[in-house]
């Protein structure tokens, strides 16, 4: 087998680079939806937010198709990610850690 040429190499470092700042950003964003997530649960606020959350979704389509991004994708991206921020919400309110401890194998 051949060596990858060096500007595969070099383009498939970037993207492992971008990809730990996807990843380490979207661990910041969940420690403030935590926050919030507990605030909601001590004033007795529902997890979801549909009005916000139609407003995220006009601001991040408009956002991707300014960086050249698809919107459809932003959006399924966007939801995905309230999806699991409702979901932590909803633990909060009932009592339980927001995520589950994970198990290390």
């Amino acid at each position: 087998m051949t060596a990858p040429l060096p500007e595969l190499e070099r383009l498939r470092s970037s993207i492992d680079n971008m990809d730990s700042i996807l990843l380490h950003t979207l661990a910041e964003r969940f420690k403030l939806t935590q926050q919030v997530g507990q605030l909601k649960a001590e004033h007795d606020l529902p997890p979801a937010d549909i009005n916000r959350e139609a407003r995220q979704i006009e601001r991040l389509r408009k956002l991707a198709r300014e960086s050249g991004l698809d919107p459809v994708f932003a959006e399924k991206f966007l939801k995905f990610i309230v999806a699991e921020v409702i979901r932590h919400h909803e633990r909060i309110r009932d009592g339980a850690p927001a995520t589950p401890q994970s198990k290390t194998p």
